[in-house]
């Protein structure tokens, strides 16, 4: 089982969160995609560089629109793209950067009416919880220009304390170059955060992680930056001790640097903080494969498929029970689950799951086939994928 090895550090980033009970008036993904087109807007300089920006304020015919600092960064010509396509020249003077993180203002004017988001509470917006990214991917060779893009998700933490840049916001959408700015929405239409970044490995592929700032700090820091968004932030007690989040996320960080123990370690500590914290068992369990503890390894995906089938999210569920059967090297019955679980919901987790084992069984075309699937659902142009078929088709062709 040595290329199953090889490959599962790549899913440290392509996290299955666990679902916890929605709110009642969580709306439809096309009800938010509706929401989320028409705040979301792209900010284009004449280099050209992209970015992607939300509108969170109207006063006459002014709108302010909070995009990430490094989006506008450089002093330029910019201009900004509403949702009716019309085009509005950005005044660089009215660009205000917020002191301490990855986010700044910009405004235009306009005697069109145009749609100002509405203020969620990111602080309520806990592992496991939707949501959704929007904005402006750059342009590729394919897709020759910059068009909406509206990614789902889930946040796989919600850090008390920020990392670098003010970031906090830890989700699973897949997102581009060039989203950088855009809107992250919960489950009701409601803005709680701003995109920023991709995390990215120690070879600069994509990790499948993604990191935004959560709108509650700007919030908190909008009087500093004499930006009224006629909204404050939530009076949320400061967390006097770790969360289970925070945890999550030092294990990832230690994962991906090979300190597989002190990844362990770090579970261990957000499950003693948060025992139904499915995503966690799933990733100690691909730590534990990591230092060949087939055992507890076994033990963790099979308590993270308990959890996901109780929360209803049979997709995830059956993914762990593939991982399970992978692990006891029973291969037939992993593929039967990671089918069922494309049945469910042909995820990228899932195709590529089923890719490992038909690799291992001698079915190179059909592994490649499922990666080719896994490249789709993450993006045509995603480097780390696109690294992983490489290596896999190397593999193979050693094996033959």
């Amino acid at each position: 089982m040595k290329f199953y090895y090889q490959l599962a550090p790549a899913l440290i980033g392509v996290t299955i969160a666990l679902v916890q009970t929605q709110v009642a008036v969580a709306l439809s993904p096309t009800e938010v995609n509706n929401i989320a087109k028409q705040v979301t807007v792209l900010i284009q300089s004449k280099k050209p560089k992209y970015g992607s920006g939300v509108i969170i304020k109207k006063q006459g015919n002014t709108y302010t629109v909070l995009t990430a600092a490094h989006v506008v960064e450089v002093k330029d010509n910019y201009e900004i793209i509403t949702p009716n396509g019309k085009r509005y020249a950005v005044s660089y003077s009215s660009v205000k950067q917020l002191p301490g993180v990855d986010l700044a203002v910009v405004q235009f004017t306009s005697s069109q009416n145009y749609t100002v988001a509405k203020i969620g509470n990111s602080d309520a917006s806990t592992e496991g919880t939707t949501a959704y990214v929007a904005g402006f991917p750059a342009p590729t060779f394919a897709i020759n220009q910059s068009i909406y893009i509206f990614s789902d998700g889930k946040i796989t933490a919600n850090a008390s304390k920020p990392l670098r840049d003010g970031y906090r916001l830890v989700y699973s959408n897949n997102t581009l170059e060039g989203m950088s700015g855009g809107a992250v929405l919960n489950e009701k239409g409601e803005l709680i955060g701003i995109h920023g970044r991709a995390d990215l490995d120690t070879k600069e592929n994509k990790t499948g992680f993604n990191l935004g700032i959560p709108i509650n700090t700007f919030l908190g820091l909008s009087a500093k930056a004499a930006v009224d968004a006629g909204v404050s932030a939530p009076n949320t007690q400061v967390a006097t001790a770790p969360k289970a989040d925070d945890f999550y996320i030092q294990a990832g960080d230690k994962y991906k640097k090979g300190d597989y123990e002190g990844a362990i370690e770090d579970y261990n500590q957000a499950l003693q903080v948060n025992p139904k914290y499915a995503t966690a068992y799933f990733q100690r369990g691909l730590a534990l494969l990591r230092i060949q503890d087939e055992t507890n390894a076994v033990k963790n995906f099979q308590k993270a498929a308990d959890l996901y089938f109780e929360e209803g999210k049979k997709a995830d569920g059956y993914i762990s029970q593939g991982l399970v059967r992978a692990t006891l090297k029973d291969y037939q019955g992993a593929i039967a689950a990671y089918n069922q679980s494309i049945k469910l919901n042909p995820t990228a987790e899932a195709y590529y799951h089923r890719a490992e084992i038909r690799m291992i069984l001698g079915d190179g075309d059909g592994s490649l086939a499922d990666q080719v699937e896994a490249i789709a659902s993450l993006g045509k142009y995603s480097q780390g994928w696109t690294g992983m078929i490489r290596k896999a088709a190397e593999g193979f062709s050693k094996l033959q």
